[in-house]
């Protein structure tokens, strides 16, 4: 069964997601917010029309970054920006129904072309596309190699990209260290960092341009260490490596993910 989208839902589940972050006490601060556009809003709701358009890149440490992100660009614009959810998750009942509520964009990680495209149009109608441009949680706690993904909608439609670096929100909740424990969530920092925005011309090389918005995230990344008030002890698990922490080093990430590669071609 599939649902029609429903902005009146999806701006529901942004107010719950707000509510809980004030119930946790969760301590969320932000930087460089005017990097995102100048917008209309009217009541509620940004204004949508063709040219307005604009992909997310997210950095993706923990389950919740999308959630901690998604605040900051509600906000400071009221904007509904449609998430890339890959199939895997689309296929369970209550993430499928709020992926047609919400009007997400569901790509198959073996296949991304019709993704791609159902993600240009959107963008060319003035919708945000909010997209995870590692493929995947980074627990080197270090922005990863990205997928060219983000940079070649953003350089078919024409629109920039904006990078938005999330900080603290793996210590909520993250992959390999557990399920969900509400005593993590409470009183948790939280940084999330918008970078300047990455145009994109239509014959500039992608290889390059994707290595640029990683170095933008990464630079978002530090921003956030830097300002992060977090006690941390040495070899703490949620450092990076190369400041003293107990996380792995990224060449250790890639070889522990390189296996996923392969059954990602099975389940989407």
């Amino acid at each position: 069964m599939r649902f029609r989208p429903n902005r009146h839902v999806y701006r529901g589940i942004v107010l719950v997601g707000l509510a809980t972050m004030a119930a946790f006490r969760m301590r969320l601060s932000s930087s460089g917010e005017e990097s995102l556009p100048q917008e209309e809003v009217r009541g509620w709701t940004r204004t949508v029309a063709p040219g307005r358009g604009a992909v997310l890149a997210v950095t993706h440490f923990g389950y919740l970054d999308f959630a901690f992100a998604q605040r900051v660009i509600w906000h400071r614009i009221k904007a509904h920006p449609r998430f890339m959810v890959t199939k895997k998750h689309a296929s369970k009942p209550l993430y499928g129904a709020v992926c047609d509520l919400c009007d997400h964009v569901v790509v198959d990680r073996a296949n991304g072309a019709p993704a791609l495209e159902a993600s240009v149009e959107k963008l060319r109608a003035g919708e945000y596309i909010c997209v995870f441009p590692e493929g995947g949680v980074s627990v080197s706690w270090t922005v990863r190699k990205l997928k060219t993904g983000a940079v070649r909608m953003a350089q078919q439609a024409q629109v920039p990209v904006i990078p938005v670096s999330v900080w603290g929100g793996h210590r909520g909740l993250t992959r390999g260290r557990g399920g969900l424990k509400l005593r993590n969530l409470w009183g948790l920092r939280v940084h999330v960092h918008v970078g300047e925005p990455l145009d994109v011309g239509p014959d500039e090389d992608v290889a390059e341009a994707t290595e640029e918005l990683r170095r933008r995230l990464q630079a978002g990344i530090d921003h956030g260490i830097e300002a992060d008030e977090t006690p941390a002890e040495s070899g703490v698990w949620w450092l990076p490596a190369h400041r003293g922490g107990g996380a792995v080093t990224e060449a250790e990430q890639e070889r522990l993910y390189e296996a996923e590669r392969e059954r990602y071609r099975v389940t989407g």
